[in-house]
């Protein structure tokens, strides 16, 4: 029980199999380039909303070649020379050619890759990815704009999805991203990461965002399958480029110690097709234990650097070590997770939060207890089209001996789920009630 945040056609002349299946190819492999296409675009031109212009042109000229000519041995990085060559092509239309041109080439002959583990410079990280996730969480935009701008560059995620995460119409997420990107660039925002206040005053929204593109890899909104790896990994190195720069910062090391622990369960969470793996029902000898020491070692650091109240971060990453510590669902410490919730709830106050205690509650204190709590939260207009709240429900309700009830749950979550993994479990679930 986890309560957790067009192809082109191909032409009459020629309908061969190969097309359909490079056009699927193509769409899989943008998805999960594009974010760093954008941000090594972004580099050159010094404008998210020109640089994913420049991505999508990549991605057409893509659409117009693999079909015919294949697939490259590295899609990504063919994508990344087109839209790149695109970007220069554009400088030199725009701006004077030898002035420009010799300054690109400097700074794309110069860079060296960052070692992301442990960087020469906290001071001198380079990075495309993280000057885009900084530059799209500048304070000119709004909180909303800067998460809904930063899912669409970095996510990868349509406006639909982001749409159907933050349950608000598609069209204002389409404005939000349109105005974000035009005020960036009448702004004139640069494309860095920044040092010293500026940089502390976007921490907050940059560690949101991070955690957001994480949790959309690890339970992907919508589509077949239930984990976008890719993000997830991003996500995750991101936060520890993240720790290495600002290594006085505790919720940056909360956060990478929260990703660490998240991160190595991956491998236990889908069967052999695919199908989401419970938290209770997994195989915790596939949990990778180098990511679990890892998760042990930066949440240390977030003690050890902490001056105050443990913060949201810390309180979650706190929440994944008592699930790594434990041999088994059963002997989870239950209690302590529903006294970290608690505090979780009165610091970041959120009703997802809320469902959490209440399915530690019913572990600690039995399912009464926490079918309680959990009646408390279905008024709840941000629960209302949530399909792991009648989930839950259901769960607890069957472990009432409450079948027939349980069994509406079941069916209304199903209904619910965007991601067709979920719902495939949503399904067996009921299927396995008794009286089916």
């Amino acid at each position: 029980m986890e309560a957790q945040p067009t192809a082109a056609q191909p032409t009459a002349a020629q309908p061969t199999a190969a097309q359909p299946t490079a056009a699927h190819t193509i769409e899989t492999v943008f998805r999960l380039e594009s974010p760093r296409v954008v941000a090594g675009v972004a580099r050159i031109v010094r404008d998210v909303g020109i640089a994913e212009e420049l991505a999508q042109d990549a991605l057409v000229a893509a659409l117009e070649r693999w079909p015919r000519d294949g697939v490259p041995d590295n899609p990504g990085a063919w994508l990344m020379a087109t839209a790149r060559h695109r970007a220069v092509d554009l400088v030199r239309r725009r701006e004077t050619y030898a002035r420009k041109l010799a300054e690109i080439g400097r700074d794309l002959e110069t860079t060296a890759p960052a070692s992301y583990d442990e960087p020469a410079d906290p001071d001198d990280i380079d990075d495309d990815l993280l000057r885009l996730v900084f530059t799209t969480c500048h304070p000119v935009l709004s909180p909303e704009a800067r998460t809904a701008l930063t899912l669409r560059l970095l996510g990868g995620l349509t406006t639909a999805e982001i749409a159907r995460a933050y349950l608000v119409p598609e069209p204002t997420i389409a404005q939000r991203i349109v105005r974000a990107k035009k005020t960036l660039a009448t702004k004139n925002v640069a494309f860095e990461v920044p040092y010293g206040p500026d940089r502390e005053a976007r921490l907050g929204s940059v560690l949101d965002v991070i955690y957001l593109i994480f949790n959309e890899g690890y339970a992907a909104t919508a589509g077949d399958d239930l984990l976008r790896p890719g993000l997830c990994e991003d996500a995750l190195r991101l936060a520890r480029v993240l720790s290495a720069l600002m290594p006085k910062e505790p919720e940056v090391h909360a956060l990478t110690s929260l990703l660490e622990f998240q991160a190595s369960r991956t491998a236990a969470r889908t069967g052999p097709d695919g199908t989401p793996v419970l938290l209770k029902d997994q195989n915790r000898r596939r949990w990778n234990r180098m990511l679990v020491a890892r998760g042990i070692r930066a949440l240390d650091r977030a003690d050890a650097t902490a001056t105050g109240a443990p913060g949201r971060y810390a309180l979650q990453a706190a929440i994944a070590a008592c699930h790594a510590h434990a041999y088994s669902y059963e002997e989870t410490d239950w209690r302590t997770i529903a006294t970290l919730y608690g505090l979780l709830a009165s610091r970041a106050p959120s009703p997802v939060v809320e469902l959490n205690r209440a399915v530690a509650v019913s572990m600690a204190e039995g399912p009464a207890e926490g079918l309680k709590l959990v009646d408390a939260l279905t008024a709840e207009p941000a629960l209302r089209d949530y399909h792991l709240l009648p989930s839950v429900r259901g769960d607890l309700l069957a472990r009432l001996g409450r079948t027939a009830e349980a069994r509406e749950e079941f069916a209304r979550a199903a209904g619910l789920a965007r991601n067709e993994s979920e719902r495939r479990l949503l399904r067996a679930k009921l299927r396995s009630l008794p009286g089916q």
